[in-house]
């Protein structure tokens, strides 16, 4: 659809190809949309059926270009793409837009010519490029193969902005994570840090400065136990953690830390959901620094953050000790995020651009 084709906000019609289905991201996304009054549908492809044989056949599929590709990325999507089709025959959007990526599930050319066919925009928000860093063969088909089949890009982060804008020549914006605003629970802290997420290399050496006040939950820390202490390991409960069960953790620590994994820090990039969740359920967060985080919060009024081994340490003992200052903090942030950073506010951002 040309761009100056765009239907009304009013006559839109935006179904939702989520590629994350494991986090809530697409599906708090669907509903914003629903809430500002715009029709929506999603679809979570994790949750489809795969192809007959599928696991077979990927591998064979692998096994069988790895010798004549050994620079390149094999792949072989895992859903037939007959659901997807008569979805957008049924459902008639007038925007597609993919949360995360599509090469994974689909034929990604074969889904922009259908998107194309049935007279929709395609558009991704991309929120997981950064993760595809240490894989350079996957992170290349991503940027070669996908990206340049959408008709516009929104992006999590301002460096991969400006990389999709300034070095590919894609039409490129940034849209930052948002959250669900969280009623606010008035209770006593049961804990004095809290960490949650994956096992990273540059997270254990952090947190290790801090093991006597945390706790930890995540996935993958298990099979990183050799590259901690015993006491940091008894500090981890090895299982990832998401909806009502993240809230009641997050709204019930004194600090809650964010750091940034390794890929992300070296791109200097680390505005991830994880701060929008905690400032969403009014908490007080601690995160390491990097230039975005003071375009969307002013340190040391809204947020807190570290740039430093030591400087994390100090931190920690001084908010716990300065509980005033540490609830000061958490409001104004909430507040911020109230003005300026629901899916509301993003949804108004996607709605004007395309």
């Amino acid at each position: 659809m040309p761009e100056g084709d765009t239907p009304a906000v009013g006559k839109r019609k935006y179904l939702i190809l989520d590629g994350i289905g494991g986090v809530p991201l697409g599906h708090e996304l669907f509903e914003a949309f629903l809430e500002a009054g715009v029709p929506a549908v999603h679809w979570d492809a994790l949750r489809q059926k795969p192809r007959r044989w599928y696991g077979v056949a990927s591998a064979l599929y692998k096994a069988s270009n790895k010798a004549g590709e050994r620079d390149g990325f094999s792949h072989l999507p895992r859903l037939p793409l007959e659901p997807l089709r008569r979805l957008l025959e049924d459902e008639a959007p007038t925007h597609v837009l993919v949360v995360g990526f599509l090469y994974k599930h689909y034929d990604i050319a074969q889904v922009a010519a259908m998107v194309r066919d049935c007279g929709a925009r395609f558009m991704l928000y991309d929120t997981d490029s950064c993760n595809l860093y240490s894989k350079r063969r996957e992170f290349l088909y991503f940027i070669g193969k996908e990206l340049p089949l959408y008709d516009s890009l929104f992006s999590f982060s301002e460096v991969t902005t400006r990389f999709f804008r300034e070095t590919l020549g894609l039409n490129a914006q940034h849209l930052p994570f948002g959250a669900v605003v969280l009623s606010q629970q008035h209770r006593e802290p049961e804990r004095d840090v809290l960490f949650v997420g994956s096992a990273d290399l540059r997270r254990v050496f952090l947190l290790e400065n801090i093991r006597e006040h945390l706790t930890v939950r995540g996935n993958r820390w298990r099979r990183n136990h050799s590259l901690m202490s015993p006491e940091l390991q008894h500090r981890v409960d090895d299982q990832a953690v998401w909806g009502e069960e993240l809230r009641e953790l997050l709204q019930t620590s004194r600090i809650v830390l964010n750091i940034t994994r390794s890929d992300f820090y070296g791109a200097e990039t680390g505005v991830n959901l994880r701060i929008f969740e905690a400032i969403s359920a009014g908490c007080f967060l601690l995160t390491d620094y990097c230039e975005e985080i003071s375009s969307l919060f002013t340190p040391g009024e809204e947020i807190e953050v570290f740039r430093s081994r030591a400087e994390l340490k100090d931190k920690v003992r001084y908010y716990l000790a300065n509980p005033a200052e540490r609830e000061r903090i958490a409001r104004n942030g909430r507040a911020r995020f109230l003005e300026q950073h629901t899916w509301a506010n993003r949804v108004a951002r996607i709605l004007a651009c395309a």
